[in-house]
């Protein structure tokens, strides 16, 4: 099943990446609200074709086009006990504040809120190196 939103122009690419953060109060009475407010919230997509039907909009300088768009899997850091494939969890963000950790983005992934069901569809066999000394493995959660 093709799954159909929009974007604006300026974002109007294949392969761009955007997280969907829901409808906003400016879209309200938007006459292709519809189109966009059917995606999940805090959920990672991609664009994957572009049609040539466009329209105007209050949010995006330059309207929107219609765009075909797949879900993507979300790349997290779990604890190791977690951590098994084919799971459904309920997402909790690390309480780690280590910014300057390169494992950051991992801990807090983008588009992912707390206590969100996600499952987990692939685990990395090795564990991620932690400077806190937590056993963490990376993770795809959909």
């Amino acid at each position: 099943m093709v799954l159909v939103t929009v974007v604006g122009e300026q974002q109007c690419k294949k392969g761009f990446e955007f997280v969907y953060v829901g409808p906003l109060s400016e879209c309200r009475d938007c006459k292709v609200r519809n189109v966009c407010f059917h995606l999940d919230e805090g959920r990672r997509y991609k664009v994957t074709d572009i049609r040539e039907v466009h329209h105007d909009c209050r949010v995006h300088e330059g309207g929107v086009r219609v765009v075909e768009v797949e879900r993507l899997p979300t790349k997290a850091a779990m604890r190791g006990s977690s951590a098994i494939d084919g799971s459904i969890v309920s997402f909790q963000e690390s309480d780690c504040d280590l910014l300057v950790c390169t494992n950051y983005r991992l801990c807090h992934p983008t588009g992912l809120s707390e206590g969100a069901r996600m499952r987990i569809t692939a685990v990395e066999n090795e564990d991620l190196p932690c400077p806190r000394g937590q056993k963490l493995r990376v993770v795809l959660l959909e």
